[in-house]
């Protein structure tokens, strides 16, 4: 049976094992590497470790470790899903030290509501305050 482990270390991020998911995923379909390299350099990054060393599954948040934060880039390999890991991996992101005392902490997801909402996230009480700039097809144009 394979035992996991959750990892804040950067030396244990297999950048290229994030980059194959994530330059495939409806959110970033083909984000440049080195653009997703700087925002993994600028952002605290946690990974779903096997007891082989594999990663497996993966967040990041972006933070000034004070006020705010963005969870994103979420995921587990379809191998090594249905075994709890995302629900381990936020329980260790809600946990850490850096994310506490936030006054606001967001997300976007199209299909996993019901995962976040376990941990306390819901839709913003006043949509009408917030504003974004969107291009989703950003990666196409380069």
């Amino acid at each position: 049976m394979t035992t996991y482990r959750i990892s804040t270390d950067p030396s244990e991020t297999d950048f290229d094992a994030v980059y194959g998911f994530i330059s495939r995923s409806y959110w970033a379909a083909g984000i440049p590497a080195d653009t997703l390299r700087r925002g993994l350099e600028h952002s605290l990054n946690f990974c779903v470790l096997a007891d082989s060393g594999e990663l497996v599954g993966f967040a990041r948040v972006i933070t000034d470790q004070a006020t705010f934060a963005y969870l994103c880039d979420v995921f587990v390999l379809e191998d090594h899903r249905g075994q709890g890991l995302s629900k381990q991996l936020m329980a260790a992101i809600m946990a850490d030290p850096r994310l506490q005392g936030l006054r606001r902490f967001m997300l976007a997801t199209a299909d996993a509501h019901t995962l976040y909402e376990q941990f306390g996230f819901s839709a913003p009480a006043k949509p009408q305050n917030l504003m974004e700039i969107c291009i989703p097809d950003i990666y196409q144009r380069r």
